[in-house]
């Protein structure tokens, strides 16, 4: 009989990006896209979020952001070294810009842009950079479907100005 190892971090991934999901679904619930965020330092959640940006009128109210003023008020510290951020979907330039602020150490996100918008391609363009790769440790595709399918229900929804069905 063959014994199958896992890597305890995979499913650390998949426990925490599961958490994201509902987190996003919340967020879906309140009529905001459905993006949801985990910070976790030493396998334990200090931060999180989902979008708040029509709540509180505020276009900085991403998942990310939230999630990691948490963290930065709970561990009482902007620098959250050795953390990890969790997040349904890529973040944008800003929430990147925040995550370096505050060397966040891994990044795990569930699905990426689909649109050709310029702001994602330019968010492409950044990811690929090999400073920022190297100062990220990045983990993509957890989850993908699910939260690409959160999205893609919710922007349909909508477009079509369908009620959320599954409220």
């Amino acid at each position: 009989m063959k014994i199958i190892k896992y890597n305890n971090l995979f499913f650390n991934d998949i426990k925490w990006m599961y958490y994201c999901i509902l987190l996003a679904e919340y967020a879906r619930k309140q009529g905001e896209v459905p993006v949801g965020a985990v910070l976790v330092y030493n396998n334990n959640m200090i931060g999180m979020g989902y979008n708040n940006v029509i709540k509180f009128n505020d276009p900085t109210a991403h998942a990310e952001i939230i999630a990691i003023r948490q963290g930065s008020n709970k561990v009482g510290n902007y620098r959250l070294l050795n953390s990890v951020l969790y997040v349904t979907l890529k973040p944008c330039l800003m929430c990147i810009g925040t995550i370096l602020n505050a060397r966040i150490k891994k990044l795990v996100f569930g699905t990426e842009y689909t649109s050709s918008h310029i702001l994602n391609k330019l968010t492409n363009m950044i990811y690929n950079n090999y400073y920022i790769t190297n100062l990220i440790n990045s983990v993509s595709n957890v989850f993908s479907k699910i939260c690409s399918i959160q999205l893609k229900y919710f922007f349909y929804c909508k477009r079509n100005k369908i009620i959320n069905l599954l409220l």
